[in-house]
């Protein structure tokens, strides 16, 4: 049981070494570092659409759903360790598919709960890909190398 923890902490540790490289070429220490800087990760960019009301969500909705937008709906909130370690990643791939929409959306936004149900959104971080109006795949969690093989599939 022991070797197991350790080979879940390695592959833990590298997808977040491998994650924060996006931003600094060193390794990222958590015992040296003052939780308040986490908060880095979890800020609003402005390459991000960020929906914060049932109308907008639902524009976005009707967009992705009748295929004229290319678009990803990001479900993230600030608390949520994974959404920060995926945080960056998102932001590169915004960057690096820019005919693509990404939707950000704070679960816990005000006003939003219907959005979560309309999509069955139970966890976060969960990315919802939708391409010529239907929704084509979806990854519950931070899982870097599934969400660049998605949108590299997807959207290339």
């Amino acid at each position: 049981m022991n070797s197991n923890w350790s080979n879940l902490h390695q592959i833990a540790r590298n997808s977040f070494i491998a994650t924060s490289t996006v931003y600094a070429s060193t390794e990222f220490n958590f015992s040296n570092t003052d939780r308040s800087s986490l908060c880095f990760f979890a800020r609003d960019r402005s390459d991000f659409v960020v929906l914060k009301s049932e109308k907008e969500f639902n524009n976005a909705l009707s967009k992705a759903q009748d295929g004229s937008l290319p678009s990803v709906f990001y479900f993230t909130a600030a608390w949520c360790g994974p959404c920060r370690l995926i945080a960056p990643v998102m932001l590169e791939l915004n960057k690096k598919y820019p005919h693509v929409t990404t939707y950000k959306v704070d679960i816990d936004e005000g006003g939003l709960s219907n959005a979560l149900g309309k999509l069955n959104v139970t966890a976060v971080p969960t990315m919802q890909f939708f391409k010529g109006g239907v929704k084509k795949a979806e990854i519950v969690g931070a899982d870097v190398i599934k969400l660049r093989s998605i949108m590299e599939h997807l959207y290339k």
